[in-house]
């Protein structure tokens, strides 16, 4: 099969000879310059490959295919193709390069979500999730309200935290919640995916791309709030409309109290020490964020050692209590099926006496999400090393209107990866007013909310909610974001026009 393979693809070089060699011919004694593939047959096969590979990871709840199959196996593909354009033209170790820079770009982003990652599911198995949904159950909210405030929690924790994290996190709540409302988790889900692009599109560290603008210095620090207020807008305006198709019903009432787990207080506290850490490493020490979220990974571990060598007595005959409860409760509601099946029970007591391993969290990731950004975030690399985004920057800033082309990168940025769409504009360096800086900054870091596959909030919420949020589910509002979209922008212009 791979002979097979081997054997096509030196059949397809050997045809695109005549366009290779010419594409070749004008590099040589520059191999510092990539080559322009734009249009050559490779590119064209390329953006198929890559299409295709999409549209199958956009209908994974039809096909039934897990979303990172088609993208891992297109990025693969791609990179096969580039590499041996460029082996044919003598110029091998600079593909190399290329996609080490690209696989870089990843294994950072993949450190970064694997910790939160691991925190979360930490946080989850230390019942803090189900107590934050046992108090605002207590509170008797009704679904209308509950949509409105963990649309307001995200929010504003994704101006600290990336969007992914904050969605994985309020989609943890928002499942607990709305167990009999399918209507409401779907709605909610949505309303989480916006608040957390639009959060973290003001604050200089929320999100990738208002990182990378920071950086590079075309916005001052301070200057990045004033998108707080369209920043609302962009949530407020579906939100509102989105509301009256919420379920008036209150979901059932909870009256029992429920306690965190051991740990549950220190492990928030440790995954809000780790934050800061990344945060630090950035801003103070110029390393990636992912280093200090790695360095905070360590946090946990240490005191996931500490749970397992201190068993205190009164954690113990809290469990053995726990598990009396448990067996009075079997005795009460059935006893004859306990009592013929000791081993239920016994099974039961082992779950309540389970001990906090670390390594069980990180083995529990949603590795299908991990690797589909892979293949995004390699095919994108490829996208970009050949020439297209450069193509596509240079046609929107050399011949639109500024104000035109940044709203057309916030669509763009629905079907491609903001922070690669944020890093070709930035590399383009176009010369722009400070005013239409910060519109771009604005519409990258809120246009993938058009889209379920449009930023990392809604392709985690989507492994997480496994098909009752949906890429199909999301479409039908994406009228609605979009006028959240379209107001947010009119709002940034009415403002803060002082910056234009």
């Amino acid at each position: 099969m791979i002979k097979c393979f081997v054997l096509f693809l030196q059949v397809l070089l050997f045809l695109g000879i005549p366009s290779l060699s010419l594409a070749a011919e004008t590099i040589i004694g520059s191999s510092s310059q990539p080559l322009d593939l734009t249009q050559h047959w490779v590119g064209y096969l390329i953006l198929i490959l890559f299409a295709i590979a999409y549209l199958l990871a956009m209908t994974e709840e039809i096909t039934e295919l897990r979303k990172s199959k088609p993208m891992v196996f297109a990025a693969s593909v791609i990179w096969i193709l580039i590499a041996a354009v460029y082996a044919r033209g003598g110029m091998s170790e600079q593909a190399g390069i290329a996609f080490r820079t690209s696989l870089e770009a990843y294994a950072e982003l993949f450190l970064f979500i694997m910790v939160s990652m691991t925190y979360l599911n930490a946080m989850e198995d230390r019942s803090v999730f189900e107590r934050l949904r046992v108090w605002l159950l207590s509170k008797n909210f009704s679904y209308r309200q509950l949509f409105w405030i963990t649309g307001f929690q995200a929010f504003f924790i994704s101006s600290v935290c990336n969007n992914l994290t904050t969605a994985l996190l309020m989609g943890s709540v928002i499942l607990a919640m709305g167990k009999s409302s399918p209507r409401f988790v779907t709605l909610s889900c949505i309303n989480i995916v916006v608040a957390s692009n639009a959060g973290g599109s003001f604050s200089p560290f929320g999100d990738i791309t208002t990182l990378l603008v920071w950086q590079k210095g075309v916005v001052p620090f301070k200057d990045f709030f004033s998108l707080l207020i369209p920043a609302v807008v962009n949530l407020a305006v579906p939100a509102a409309i989105m509301h009256f198709f919420i379920p008036k019903e209150k979901p059932a009432p909870v009256k029992e109290s429920q306690p965190m787990k051991r740990g549950g207080i220190v492990i928030i506290v440790l995954f809000a020490l780790t934050i800061a850490t990344a945060t630090c490493f950035e801003n103070f020490l110029n390393l990636p964020p992912a280093a200090g979220m790695m360095l905070g990974l360590t946090y946990l571990k240490f005191f996931s050692y500490y749970m397992q060598k201190t068993p205190s007595h009164n954690i113990n005959s809290a469990h053995e209590a726990t598990r009396d409860t448990v067996v009075a409760k079997i005795d009460y509601f059935a006893p004859m099926k306990y009592m013929n099946n000791p081993r239920a029970l016994a099974k039961k007591e082992v779950n309540l006496d389970q001990p906090f391993d670390v390594f069980n969290k990180v083995a529990n990731l949603e590795w299908d999400t991990l690797l589909f950004f892979y293949g995004v975030m390699v095919a994108v690399g490829g996208l970009s090393f050949i020439g297209y985004l450069g193509l596509a920057s240079q046609h929107l800033y050399g011949e639109m209107n500024p104000t035109v082309a940044n709203i057309l990168v916030g669509i763009t940025s629905a079907f491609i990866d903001n922070g690669t769409i944020m890093l070709a504009v930035l590399t383009m360096a176009p010369d722009i007013s400070q005013g239409q800086w910060l519109l771009v900054t604005l519409t990258a870091g809120v246009g993938g909310s058009m889209l379920s596959v449009g930023s990392a909030a809604g392709v985690g919420l989507m492994g997480q909610t496994k098909g009752v949020y949906t890429f199909a589910s999301h479409l039908k509002w994406t009228p609605v974001i979009i006028l959240g979209y379209i107001a947010s922008i009119l709002t940034h212009f009415l403002i803060n026009s002082r910056y234009f």
